[in-house]
């Protein structure tokens, strides 16, 4: 249900005013008809001198610069109503999200959790992963002295906010019954749909048992020696009673159920793969983050007008085509049952690939106008979604 927008705002700047409570802020996302000052903008609590101040990181997309504010001067430089659509506060015992959709309305998101803030003054945040983690070392992300490559460190990154997100949707899911409470006789399953290098898929087991939460985490993936390879990790760090892998084709795989379902970075129609199979088998949330888009800018010949002043640059119809094909694959999501939306899980800095869609099962039917916009796009770019010939629709 939808919150006043000015009540959601006041309740984010209620709690940040509580200095001792905060752990992280993230304001992403652009709201219709607006303009917002940076493409993200972090912030987070330090130390200095004694006090707690606020350090803002701010991106536009190539660079990152920081600067620090006491509380009372971050909250009067008005950034919450900066423009941005996408609102996340972390405090120590829960985690808010405020979307504020193109109407204007705020839809309002909380969770329980335990998060911590590193107050220390530079711009590392606080980790859920210890880069010294044994699983880390053994995938190839960690040296052999417990310290992130250089070469992995986008990919730790990736990992962690992909963790970031996970969490809270997973308790507010939980709590809202859509998914049973797991414990050990009946622990949580999790699928990660085209696995590759695991890095996800044992981040998410160590996390999520590091947090007291039973789970059984299932990779998979077409390649026999990811399979292999990832088995004989797994069973290095004493896992393998909770964690296993399989060499299957995510449209073949002989798994018929899981309550979540994640996918980061599949190529291409792989993505479609992944979101097929989780509404096939009724999966409960889902968190897939697209990788390469190639079905639908391959059908893109016949552009409707005026959209050839765009799609006549290369690298703008590349865009539009990546735009359109996730903006297909949310629709269908909605018409399958499942509240979707679209997020960014991580500055563009670290990934150009850095959206989210996040579905929960509801099983609502979907108002017919929603149908009615599904099927007028498909006529207006003549396409066909892999995901929709997946479903069979």
């Amino acid at each position: 249900m939808a919150t006043p927008l000015a009540d959601a705002l006041n309740e984010i700047v209620e709690k940040l005013g509580n200095s001792d409570n905060f752990v992280r802020l993230v304001l992403s996302g652009r709201r219709r008809n607006m303009q917002t000052p940076n493409e993200r903008i972090d912030v987070k609590p330090v130390l200095i001198k004694g006090e707690i101040k606020y350090q803002v990181a701010q991106s536009d997309g190539r660079a990152m610069t920081t600067k620090n504010y006491s509380p009372q001067e971050f909250l009067k430089l008005g950034l919450l109503e900066a423009g941005f659509a996408n609102i996340h506060l972390e405090e120590k015992d829960q985690s808010i999200s405020l979307r504020i959709t193109k109407k204007g309305e705020a839809l309002l998101n909380r969770a329980r959790g335990e998060f911590s803030a590193d107050l220390s003054h530079d711009r590392n945040k606080s980790r859920l992963l210890d880069p010294s983690d044994p699983f880390l070392i053994e995938v190839g992300i960690s040296d052999s002295g417990g310290k992130v490559k250089a070469s992995k460190n986008d990919k730790y990154l990736q990992v962690e906010e992909f963790l970031r997100l996970l969490i809270p949707s997973l308790n507010s899911a939980i709590e809202a019954g859509h998914i049973d409470k797991p414990n050990e006789k009946s622990p949580l399953t999790i699928v990660d749909l085209g696995c590759g290098h695991a890095y996800l898929t044992f981040a998410a087991h160590q996390y999520l048992r590091s947090q007291g939460i039973a789970v059984k985490v299932i990779g998979i993936d077409i390649r026999e020696s990811a399979r292999a390879r990832n088995n004989e990790i797994a069973k290095k760090l004493g896992i393998s009673d909770s964690i296993e892998f399989r060499a299957e084709e995510i449209s073949e795989t002989t798994l018929k159920s899981a309550d979540v379902a994640i996918a980061l970075h599949a190529c291409d129609t792989a993505t479609d793969d992944a979101l097929a199979w989780s509404v096939m088998t009724g999966a409960k949330l889902v968190l897939v983050a697209p990788c390469c888009h190639h079905d639908i800018q391959a059908q893109m010949v016949e552009i409707p007008e005026p959209w050839s002043m765009i799609t006549k640059n290369g690298i703008m119809k590349e865009r539009l085509g990546d735009l359109i094909t996730d903006g297909l694959r949310i629709q269908i999501m909605k018409l399958s049952g499942y509240r979707v939306e679209a997020i960014e899980f991580i500055g563009g800095e670290h990934t150009p690939r850095n959206l989210m869609i996040r579905a929960v099962k509801t099983g609502a039917v979907a108002d017919s106008s929603e149908e009615k916009r599904y099927q007028e796009m498909l006529s207006l770019w003549k396409v066909k979604p892999a995901l929709a010939t997946l479903l069979n629709r």
